[in-house]
């Protein structure tokens, strides 16, 4: 069993999520970020204005996306999930009416426009507009990190939530808004170094 890390309304564990489960109660939304797949840190993307400068050659956990087995887990460990980069998992995710949409208010750069949520909501589709440069006013300290009102925009649309899980917690977005929120949280990331920064940002956040 890992040894979780309780902060306020937040419990944490740093480990492999399909681990983790067998110990952790079902929830009411789990609201997901996990790794694309697409290696982009190591197939020339290492530019600054890519984003991925300082992570080049550091980017391991992007190298494949996770197996179908996990997304199994993540349906099944939430009553309601949010799965953002879901167009890179659409054969492994059923068909679905909402889709969320993060448009970045900026075109034709380095990397995309805009990114895809998958919801298990079946009600329309919304997009959130929030300009790349006020995300990174939270402060990148993660490749791939989503802004903080994303995250909260994400969990407004569960008005019933009262737990959520991020089980690619990353640097602790999700937990951030959530706690904020003042929603139970769960969160699971497997990389220590990012898992301290996590604890740090989430007990800032409380």
């Amino acid at each position: 069993m890992i040894e979780a890390v309780t902060i306020g309304l937040a419990t944490l564990y740093c480990g492999d999520c399909i681990e983790v489960f067998r110990d952790i109660p079902k929830v009411d939304l789990v609201c997901t970020d996990p790794p694309y797949g697409i290696d982009y840190g190591r197939s020339g993307g290492f530019s600054a204005s890519h984003g991925w400068g300082q992570w080049r050659g550091n980017a391991e956990w992007d190298s494949a996306r996770p197996s179908p087995e996990y997304f199994e887990a993540i349906r099944s460990a939430g009553k309601d999930q949010i799965i953002w980069g879901g167009n890179y998992f659409s054969d492994l995710l059923p068909p679905t009416m909402q889709w969320l949409v993060w448009d970045k208010g900026q075109r034709n750069f380095s990397l995309a426009d805009c990114e895809f949520a998958w919801s298990s909501q079946q009600r329309a589709a919304r997009i959130f507009d929030y300009p790349r440069a006020l995300a990174l006013q939270d402060g990148k300290q993660h490749p791939t990190q989503k802004p903080i009102a994303l995250m909260k925009w994400c969990i407004d649309l569960y008005p019933k939530a009262t737990s959520v899980l991020d089980c690619f917690m990353g640097v602790g977005t999700t937990g951030v808004a959530a706690v904020q929120m003042g929603r139970k949280f769960i969160g699971i990331e497997r990389e220590p170094k990012y898992f301290d920064i996590a604890c740090k940002r989430i007990e800032q956040a409380q």
